[in-house]
């Protein structure tokens, strides 16, 4: 069963083979150091490290009456989009990325390394930190613009696209791989956007869940400010964190701060090894990804 699901990553490495390397050629003849941070810093917006916290922001957003929305929408398009990129597609495509498959392939190489030699650890189609962008970017727009605010709704679709072309400059995804996580990603957006709408005609005209519309943490007094301003704070403070866990990090991601994996046989693996992870341990004393770790070890997650 394995090698017919390996056979449609290949089919699709070798369908779009020159569509891909001509993006990637684009990309590589404009790379230089200001766009290796610019593209690291837009990276982090679909990185788990920034998603994951955004679930947990859209479950406090829920918490208040005026963003009640936006939190249901933010909340239900992450889980959606997680759904179908990583536990259905994924799975399927089982596209390996272009670093290991393009490694024959000097002028990549070269693209590769400039950019910082990023890596990952599981497979590439589609582009996960493109759906996990655009779910968020679609979701944030659709509520935005809902709401009346139409200037402000437009910054969401930006920072995905430019999320987006991140991950092909900075050579970890093939374009393909991107534009199906775009997709799947505006798709996982519109749900979410649905099924806040369902949601909140359940609290407000069914009155199914009439605790909840009850809840209003913008009541809340915090040192002594008045109604509102002690949420606001909170949640300001919650943004910040985000900011530092997410993105400062990922300035300094790359390179020679990477452990690589330790397959080596039809290529040498250049995906993140899962060290000191006791769900992946060393198998012999060597270090793989989680790729390579389920076809050494034989256990499935």
């Amino acid at each position: 069963m394995d090698i017919v699901l390996l056979t449609l990553g290949n089919t699709i490495d070798k369908t779009f083979f020159s569509f891909d390397f001509a993006i990637f050629e684009f990309f590589g003849n404009i790379q230089c150091g200001f766009l290796n941070i610019i593209a690291k810093i837009f990276t982090a917006f679909g990185d788990e490290a920034f998603v994951i916290p955004m679930i947990v922001l859209g479950a406090v957003l829920m918490l208040f009456k005026k963003t009640r929305k936006y939190g249901f929408a933010l909340f239900f398009a992450i889980i959606v989009g997680t759904l179908i990129t990583n536990v259905l597609v994924k799975p399927m495509a089982l596209r390996i990325r272009p670093y290991n498959t393009l490694q024959e392939y000097a002028d990549y190489m070269g693209w590769y390394n400039f950019a910082g030699a990023f890596s990952e650890s599981d497979y590439s189609f589609p582009s996960g930190h493109t759906t996990a962008a655009f779910e968020m970017a679609t979701a944030l727009f659709l509520v935005f613009r809902s709401n009346g605010k139409k200037k402000i709704c437009w910054l969401f679709p930006v920072i995905a696209v430019l999320t987006m072309c991140s991950r092909v400059y900075l050579m970890v995804h093939y374009p393909t791989d991107v534009l199906a996580g775009m997709l799947v990603g505006i798709l996982a957006g519109v749900i979410g956007f649905f099924l806040m709408k369902l949601c909140m005609k359940l609290i407000t005209d069914v009155k199914l869940f009439k605790w909840i519309d009850n809840i209003d943490l913008a009541k809340i007094k915090l040192f002594g400010w008045t109604e509102g301003k002690g949420g606001a704070f909170a949640v300001a403070v919650i943004a910040v964190a985000f900011f530092c866990i997410s993105f400062i990090p990922a300035l300094s991601e790359g390179g020679d701060t990477a452990v690589r994996c330790a397959y080596n046989e039809e290529y040498d693996c250049y995906n993140e090894a899962k060290v000191d992870d006791e769900k992946y341990p060393a198998i012999d004393g060597k270090e793989y990804c989680k790729i390579h770790w389920k076809q050494l070890s034989g256990v499935e997650e």
